[in-house]
């Protein structure tokens, strides 16, 4: 079975929210607010969708809620990750992301920008972790398009794209490398 079949796509901003919080506590409609300003070309959450994720992560014990009172005014909700909560965030954070384009762009590009936040010493490690995994990735895909037969045209297409979008992904993981001072290469020895 292919590795694409099993990848589950049910992405959530439910980790940048936690990250966010990991830095210091912080008001619900301030995180929506900075989801959108600083991730907003990668998830896209209403403000509905982020408090209802910021309720679930209270529901499981990842973040605490209490109330600051104000002056002739409703008291204002302060959100606070917990112990657990920072676990989980930490255990997501040394994940590598699955081999998917749509996966590495919107749950790698969230790593790397926490990483550089909180970690940025781990960066090298990360990226090339990730090369990693696309290469095995590419290595599964290339055998699965070797053992289709030819008249199959429209699976092989779509495994022929996927290929070549995952070795434009390894290039760019290259980029990130320059970028965070790294000089190593993420690209497969078989292209």
């Amino acid at each position: 079975m292919s590795i694409y079949k099993r990848f589950n796509s049910r992405l959530s901003p439910e980790y940048v929210l936690l990250g966010f919080l990991f830095e210091h506590p912080s008001h619900g409609y301030v995180l929506y607010k900075r989801l959108i300003d600083e991730f907003g070309y990668i998830w896209h959450s209403s403000q509905s969708q982020s408090y209802n994720i910021l309720k679930r992560l209270e529901s499981h014990g990842y973040v605490t809620l209490s109330l600051l009172e104000q002056e002739k005014l409703p008291p204002r909700q302060l959100l606070k990750i917990t112990e657990t909560g920072a676990e989980r965030f930490r255990s997501w954070l040394d994940r590598s992301t699955p081999c998917s384009v749509h996966a590495i762009r919107v749950e790698f590009i969230t790593r790397l920008y926490f990483m550089r936040l909180y970690y940025p010493q781990n960066i090298p490690d990360m990226i090339l972790a990730q090369g990693d995994v696309i290469n095995l990735g590419l290595s599964h895909l290339r055998a699965e398009l070797t053992s289709l037969p030819d008249s199959q045209i429209s699976n092989r297409l779509a495994l022929e794209l996927r290929i070549e979008l995952l070795n434009s992904v390894l290039l760019w993981l290259d980029r990130c490398n320059q970028i965070f001072g790294n000089k190593g290469s993420t690209s497969s020895k078989d292209d």
